[in-house]
């Protein structure tokens, strides 16, 4: 049973750095909270014990007690609201929130705020260049990965910026209530997550939470599914890989070469851009839309933009063996990442693509990869739990392959190329049945390619 001490506190669920940073600002708001997180010993542990040991934790199985009795509920991303203790407490009236609403809460400074099912980061690092090239002073955090990792709520202790640039994800967004982003973009949508979410619909629903109460918003011509369904008299900007309108980015045709343009006016070449690929090309328009609507001067976006020459584990570049080009794609977790990527590289090399994928499918369906590898693939080497179900998918005239690890993968991989062929790891399944991360999945690559040098 809880004390009367335990009543109405605010309560953490998880741990983790979101959780981490939840407890560093509620200690410095002076309130009192508590950690519950399932697992024995999660991420952050030993940090809450030497920093906050004041801070009550408990761990392993949940009470519900704990959650039917708090003020309120932070709950970290990873976790699901439709949990039993927090539905429960939903239904018994407890507030529940996440970093990303209490954050909304307390800046003045306008948010842009990103989501999308593939290309987010890009599109925040495009955009985190063109700030840095127009002299901003930015916050950067969200549900970003490696170096920029930060938590949202860490960020209020960086003192005062012009403007905060957050990638936001459908699980963060979960329990946002009133963003209120001066400008909010939905890149597009293809399923992922689906064994967190009832169908795509659901995902979809999740997504569509960014542009609560936002000011402008920048749509995907390309991706009816980037469109608010709510109704609001937010300014509308757009993108697309075609011929664009009235406030709009889009492509034209000049002199046998195509130029990123705003309207009719020309900004640079597409073969000025150091990334490859109509994904990509589309990632460029949707930062270049997002500059504009905050007002960026248009010198400081053509110096970003033709500098910007991608992400690490994004369609990465590793090494030449004999004629073949090893390309990492780690962090392509979902079908929509993997064909965007077989189908960006397929352009770009003279043979043909052998595809390295498999993990945690994440109840994904992988038809969709079946057109890309038919016009760009000759193989596919499958690692990882769920490698059998997706072979099931992959026709005859694709050649299979299982592989017991990274290092297997990566030399039959060579050994069913030939020169002018890519081998590309884009996994289109989460990790962590064999790595630590989609990060330590890349690396793992890297080093295995470094063997067969």
């Amino acid at each position: 049973m809880a004390t009367e001490l335990d009543d109405c506190l605010t309560v953490i669920v998880g741990l983790g750095a979101t959780g981490l940073s939840c407890v560093k600002y509620f200690t410095v708001m002076g309130e009192k909270v508590k950690v519950v997180d399932s697992r024995s010993e999660p991420p952050g542990l030993a940090v809450l014990q030497e920093h906050y040991p004041d801070v009550e934790c408990e761990l392993g199985d949940f009470n519900l007690q704990t959650f039917v009795t708090a003020k309120q509920l932070v709950v970290s991303p990873g976790l699901s609201i439709r949990g039993v203790e927090i539905e429960t407490a939903r239904k018994a009236g407890v507030t529940i929130t996440g970093d990303i609403d209490i954050f909304s809460k307390q800046v003045t400074a306008p948010i842009v705020a990103i989501t999308g099912s593939n290309g987010k980061s890009t599109v925040v690092a495009i955009l985190a260049a063109i700030l840095k090239k127009a002299g901003k002073n930015f916050g950067l955090g969200g549900n970003l990965d490696g170096e920029n990792f930060k938590p949202a709520l860490d960020l209020l202790a960086e003192g005062k910026k012009d403007l905060y640039l957050l990638e936001l994800s459908s699980f963060q967004l979960e329990t946002t209530q009133n963003l209120g982003a001066e400008v909010a973009t939905l890149l597009n949508l293809s399923a992922d997550h689906m064994d967190r979410y009832e169908g795509i619909d659901d995902y979809h629903r999740a997504k569509q939470r960014i542009f609560t109460a936002c000011r402008q918003v920048v749509i995907n011509r390309d991706d009816k599914e980037s469109y608010p369904l709510a109704e609001n008299d937010a300014t509308v900007w757009d993108f697309g890989m075609g011929r664009a309108g009235v406030n709009g980015l889009g492509l034209l045709e000049e002199g046998g070469d195509q130029y990123l343009a705003y309207q009719l006016e020309k900004i640079v070449s597409v073969s000025e851009l150091k990334v490859f690929g109509q994904h990509n090309i589309s990632n460029v328009l949707a930062a270049v839309a997002l500059a504009m609507a905050i007002d960026i001067d248009m010198n400081s976006i053509k110096a970003a933009i033709t500098e910007f020459s991608g992400l690490p584990h994004r369609c990465q570049w590793v090494a030449n063996i004999d004629g073949v080009d090893f390309y990492n794609d780690s962090k392509g977790t979902n079908v929509g990442a993997t064909v965007a990527a077989i189908e960006g590289l397929g352009e770009h090399i003279t043979g043909h693509i052998v595809l390295i994928a498999g993990g945690i499918a994440k109840g994904a369906d992988f038809a969709a990869l079946m057109p890309a590898m038919n016009k760009w693939g000759k193989a596919v080497i499958l690692i990882g739990q769920d490698a059998v179900k997706m072979a099931a998918y992959f026709d005859a005239e694709v050649q299979t392959y299982f592989a017991n690890d990274m290092r297997d993968a990566a030399q039959i991989a060579l050994r069913q190329s030939t020169a002018g062929d890519a081998v590309l790891l884009s996994p289109a399944c989460a990790s962590f049945d064999m790595f630590d991360n989609f990060q330590h999945r890349g690396f793992a690559f890297i080093e295995s390619v470094e063997t067969l040098q």
